[in-house]
C-alpha cells in the first residue's frame, strides 16, 4: 500500500516537473521565411501558373487600352481602377487553389504538428504570394503608365502601392476561403460569391453615390470600394490626400483582418 502510494506520488511529481513543450511564438522570422521559401519553391515547379499569374493582368490592360483606342479618356478613367482590381482577382484565385491543395493533401496539418505557429504559416504564405504580387503589380503598373499612356495626375508609385495592397488583399481572401472549400471546383465557385459583388459595387461602373442607398451602404463596407477610391485619388490629385491615406489604410486593415481570420481556420494536430 505504501509502495503504491509512493509510486503515485512519484508519477504525479514527475508529471508536474516534466518540461512542457513550448508553444511556438506567434511569429518568428526564421520560420516565416522558411515557409515562404518552401511555397515559392513549390510554385517554381509550375512555371505556367507563374506566367499566367504575372502576365494576365498585363494582357487584360493591353486589350482594354485598345478596346478604347478611340476614347483614351475612358481608358484613363477605368484603367487605374482595373489596375488594382486585376491583381486582387488573380491573387485570390491562385492563392485559394494553391492553399486548398495543401489543406486537402494534409500538408498543412503535418506542418502544424511541428513547432510552427499559425502566424508563421499564414505570414509565410502571405510573404510568398506577396512576392509574386509585387512582381505582378510592378509589371502591370509599369505597362499601364509608361507603355499604354495611362494619364495619372499623381505619382505612379502611389498606383503601385494601391495595386500591391489590392494583391495582398486578394491573397488574404484566397487563404481564408480555402478553409471552406473541399475541392478546387468549389474554390473557384467562391469567386462569384466573394469578388463579383465587390466588383459591381466598387464604383467602377457608376459612382457609388449614384447607387441605390442600400447598395451604397453595402459598398461602404467592401474593401474593393476603397481600393478603387484610392486609385481615383491618385488619378485626380497631384499630392497624397487624406482620403488616399484613409483608403489604403482601410484596404491594408482588411487584408490584415482576413489574414488573422485565415489563421483561425487552421487546425493543429493533437494526436
Amino acid at each position: 500500500m505504501t509502495t503504491t502510494t509512493n509510486a503515485d506520488t512519484t508519477t504525479k511529481t514527475t508529471a508536474s516537473t516534466a518540461p512542457k513543450s513550448p508553444r511556438p511564438r506567434a511569429l518568428n522570422y526564421s520560420r516565416t521565411t522558411a515557409t515562404a521559401a518552401r511555397v515559392l519553391r513549390q510554385l517554381g515547379h509550375d512555371p505556367r501558373t507563374i506566367a499566367l499569374l504575372v502576365l494576365i493582368p498585363c494582357v487584360m490592360l493591353f486589350l482594354l487600352r485598345y478596346v478604347f483606342d478611340g476614347s483614351p479618356r475612358v481608358f484613363d478613367s477605368i484603367g487605374a481602377s482595373l489596375l488594382g482590381i486585376f491583381p486582387l482577382i488573380t491573387m485570390f484565385l491562385v492563392t485559394s487553389i494553391a492553399t486548398l491543395r495543401e489543406r486537402t493533401s494534409g500538408t498543412l496539418e503535418r506542418l502544424l504538428s511541428m513547432p510552427l505557429g499559425k502566424g508563421d504559416l499564414i505570414a509565410g504564405y502571405a510573404l510568398a504570394f506577396g512576392t509574386l504580387a509585387i512582381i505582378q503589380s510592378t509589371l502591370a503598373t509599369g505597362l499601364a503608365v509608361w507603355f499604354l499612356d495611362l494619364d495619372v495626375t499623381g505619382s505612379p508609385w502611389l498606383l503601385l502601392v494601391v495595386a500591391l495592397l489590392d494583391a495582398l488583399l486578394g491573397t488574404a481572401l484566397g487563404l481564408f476561403v480555402s478553409a471552406f472549400a473541399s475541392s478546387e471546383y468549389q474554390a473557384v465557385q467562391f469567386m462569384p460569391a466573394v469578388i463579383f459583388p465587390q466588383l459591381l459595387l466598387c464604383g467602377l461602373f457608376t459612382p457609388r453615390p449614384d447607387m441605390h442607398p442600400a447598395l451604397e451602404v453595402i459598398s461602404n463596407v467592401l474593401p474593393m470600394s476603397y481600393a478603387v477610391d484610392g486609385m481615383n485619388e491618385v488619378l485626380l490629385h497631384t499630392d497624397m490626400t487624406t482620403h488616399f491615406v484613409r483608403d489604403i489604410a482601410i484596404v491594408a486593415s482588411c487584408a490584415l483582418l482576413v489574414l488573422t481570420l485565415g489563421a483561425a481556420t487552421l487546425k493543429r494536430r493533437t494526436t
